[in-house]
């Protein structure tokens, strides 16, 4: 989405938004919204459990309230969705926008790491949320009687692995009743708390933040603690951000404070009020504010909307792993598209069994919704700081804000979020250590891919011979030509590929059309098909071709070349050949880049996925030529 198509969305009237508002519950609010399936009791039964006092309730009411106010409502909804490469959202939208801030190339190296990293957590969040929320959904069998306790985690695990083996098949006809099924799980979801504070309005007072002000004063060092629970109201509270480009954001604004928020908030003023009524209930408030025939109602509709949750970051993992490879930081993967309608629609097949085998490791090895949130809320408060700095660099060089506000802005936001973050750093050691990891690794895997091809590049630059005086060595030395195009895809667009020189040496012609394309991808999501293109025609035959794509779009070669024709380059496939290089690298001494980085750049690049495959060329129209290179 473009910003002239979010001004015109913005001018659209109600009704027409609506729609748009119910399909976005389906997907934006997942996350957050089945948080209160578990929230209220970690925060009493957790490592660092808060004493069950009617003031300890309403402080962590109120804590709940403004926790989801500050970073939710205000942070992202009011501030950060408005800073959208060109309608998307999310943290490398975010990163990008940063980026342009800076002539510096270390200080665009750190923010470029920096906000890498906080996409290398999502990978952690995308296995933690559908553990958590799916084990916490199943365990209210638990709660209608002990005798079900044994079925939770295998049932939640069949729950997981049908999930996971359902990506396949596309999400776009499941996706179509997410909305509605939402929309009355947050319906449910207030309703009860209604029935709740009924019975107790007075916790309708919470919303006072002098209840949070003189909770910490009374508990200390366990309020601040419980920070560490109460963050898990906020879990999800980035997605709203990141989906913006899908939905826009006019209609997440109205779904969230119309009707979300609201209903989320009523929900936990209901639990509430039961733990006032009944301090006992605190061993799963959620279940226990149901009236008793609707508690197996609640366990299906719970699953239900963990299900749709869960598929929400899933489908979240698969849309970052192409970001990455488009923007250069992983490797060309197989990348499977589930509908021919809509080009966000896809599935990445080893991400996804990555992800159900380190969602059934941590259902085995934590057994417990409540052990697992001790390894929940570390990867997203870290996320959130990081968002916070790249933000603040945002408002301050690209909106022009002054020093002074735009300090009190990172201020305001970064404290409260560190405040969440150092809650959770004592709950490292008891399973939040697994996000972490899990973010560093893909870290890890994700640099040093960006600096193994950056040098991979360089050294072929170094052995690469001009264009310009290869092409006028062909009037004094032409070699035999042949009739058709030959294509030849390369990195450097004023060198010689490779290919090109292979294929002279060995076969001894060239074409009678020699065609050198060089992709860009460019840090925007979408390049608009009239700005894709760009032709040079160059002497004896030669061309040069342009491509940009954004990071968000999906490279076709063939399909690209066939609309040349306008620019003075008719294309016919048939007629035409594709030479790529196949690249055996060997490792030297003379590396810039570390011995265990260069040998895991040379693993990662024999496994890369087919150029061929990635660029959609038909496998019958491909020529390889093979080289080494010491890398």
């Amino acid at each position: 989405m473009s910003s002239a198509l979010a001004a015109e969305q913005d001018s659209l009237p109600l009704r027409q938004v609506l729609p748009v508002a119910l399909a976005a519950m389906g997907v934006v609010f997942g996350d957050i919204g089945t948080s209160p399936l578990y929230t209220m009791k970690e925060v009493f039964n957790g490592p660092h459990a808060v004493p069950v006092t009617p003031n300890n309730v309403l402080g962590i009411l109120s804590l709940v309230f403004w926790a989801i106010t500050i970073v939710v409502s205000l942070k992202y909804v009011v501030y950060i969705m408005r800073a959208d490469n060109r309608g998307e959202g999310g943290i490398m939208a975010l990163t990008s926008l940063a980026l342009r801030t800076t002539q510096s190339p270390r200080l665009a190296g750190a923010m470029s790491a920096v906000g890498l990293f906080g996409a290398a957590l999502f990978y952690g969040d995308g296995v933690i949320t559908p553990a958590i929320s799916v084990l916490s959904a199943v365990e209210g069998l638990e709660v209608a009687t002990p005798a079900f306790k044994p079925f939770v985690i295998p049932s939640a695990l069949v729950v997981l692995v049908l999930l996971f083996f359902i990506q396949s098949k596309g999400t776009a006809r499941v996706g179509a009743v997410f909305g509605p099924v939402m929309l009355f799980w947050f319906a449910t979801l207030g309703g009860l708390g209604i029935w709740n504070i009924l019975r107790h309005p007075a916790v309708l007072e919470a919303v006072n933040p002098a209840y949070a002000l003189f909770f910490f004063v009374q508990n200390k060092g366990l309020g601040f603690l419980a920070l560490g629970a109460v963050v898990l109201a906020i879990t999800g509270g980035e997605a709203l951000y990141a989906d913006m480009g899908h939905f826009g954001r006019r209609p997440i604004k109205l779904a969230w404070f119309g009707f979300v928020f609201p209903a989320l908030y009523l929900n936990y003023l209901g639990q509430g009020a039961l733990i006032l009524d009944d301090p006992s209930a605190v061993k799963n408030p959620f279940y226990l504010m149901a009236p008793e025939p609707l508690l197996y109602p609640m366990v299906g509709l719970a699953t239900l909307a963990t299900i749709i949750a869960s598929q929400a970051v899933i489908s979240g993992a698969f849309s970052l792993t192409k970001q990455a490879v488009q923007l250069g930081y992983s490797p060309r993967i197989h990348i499977v598209h589930t509908s021919e309608k809509e080009v966000g629609q896809i599935y990445v097949p080893n991400v996804n069994w990555l992800l159900l085998g380190a969602v059934i490791a941590l259902v085995i090895g934590f057994k417990s919704s409540s052990a697992l949130a001790s390894a929940y809320g570390i990867a997203v408060t870290l996320t959130m700081m990081i968002d916070t700095l790249l933000a603040f660099m945002v408002v301050r060089s690209l909106w022009h804000w002054r020093l002074g506000t735009a300090v009190v802005f990172v201020a305001v936001f970064f404290t409260v979020d560190f405040a969440f973050f150092s809650a959770n750093s004592v709950k490292i050691l008891d399973g939040g250590w697994f996000p972490l990891a899990m973010g560093l690794v893909v870290h890890t895997l994700l640099m040093t891919w960006k600096r193994g091809r950056a040098a991979l590049t360089e050294r072929m630059q170094v052995d690469t011979m001009p264009l310009d005086l290869f092409i006028q060595s062909m009037a004094y030395d032409p070699p035999h030509r042949v009739e058709g195009t030959g294509v030849f895809m390369t990195t450097n667009p004023d060198g010689v590929p490779r290919s090109l020189l292979h294929n002279m040496l060995h076969n001894k012609v060239l074409h009678e059309r020699v065609v050198l394309v060089n992709v860009i991808t460019e840090d925007i999501p979408y390049v608009p098909a009239s700005e894709c293109i760009r032709v040079e025609a160059l002497a004896h035959g030669f061309y040069r071709v342009f491509l940009r794509y954004g990071f968000k779009d999906d490279p076709d070669i063939p399909a690209a070349l066939a609309r040349c024709a306008p620019h003075g380059l008719p294309f016919e496939l048939m007629d035409s050949s594709f030479f790529l290089g196949r690249e055996n690298l060997i490792p030297s001494n003379g590396s810039v880049l570390s011995l265990w980085r260069l040998r895991l750049f040379i693993v990662m690049f024999r496994n890369a996925h087919s150029a061929a495959d990635f660029f959609c060329i038909p496998a019958n129209r491909v020529v390889e030529f093979g080289t080494q290179i010491e890398l």
